[in-house]
């Protein structure tokens, strides 16, 4: 029996759907070379952050969206942890137009997968030894849009240096 939502008796079939199939750890790392006697040196932290989502086709209405994620925090030059993950889940996707799909894979997918993603390093960090590291809230419309711009304006550099045929540098 599958998990996928049941549309009600008489609805529009062509409706569109977001539904999350199954959201899974899939890769996490974390490393505390100095401990422990970094636990000694009481100075303020350093985060590193960083963040990058990909998305796969799984079949016709299912994607993968991953959400990998890295932090390196030193002190004083110090690594006190290195924080790798790969976080991410199965989404049902249906009759949702092409033009949104986009918006949709690098948006509210990551939007969903994002919060436990940060619970898991918090715990991670607690584990370690560390305090608690609340990661602050991410904004994955400006990142796409940012994404964008930057494929943008690598392929416009890329024609400005591509010859025209017939032309003669």
């Amino acid at each position: 029996m599958s998990d996928a939502p049941v549309p009600p008796a008489g609805a529009d079939e062509n409706v569109p759907t977001f539904h999350i199939e199954t959201l899974y750890l899939k890769d996490l790392s974390f490393e505390s070379p100095n401990v422990p006697d970094i636990f000694r040196d009481n100075h303020e932290p350093r985060v590193e952050f960083g963040l990058d989502t990909q998305n796969v086709r799984k079949g016709p209405d299912h994607w993968e969206v991953v959400l990998q994620l890295s932090l390196k925090v030193t002190s004083k030059e110090k690594a006190l942890f290195l924080v790798e993950m790969s976080y991410g889940g199965v989404f049902l996707l249906k009759n949702i137009p092409d033009q949104h799909l986009p918006m949709v894979l690098g948006v509210d997918c990551p939007n969903v997968l994002f919060p436990y993603a940060r619970q898991l390093i918090s715990q991670v960090v607690v584990l370690g030894g560390f305090k608690p590291l609340i990661l602050d809230p991410v904004n994955f419309f400006a990142l796409m849009q940012q994404k964008t711009q930057q494929q943008q304006a690598r392929a416009a550099a890329a024609a400005e240096h591509t010859p025209v045929a017939g032309q003669v540098h």
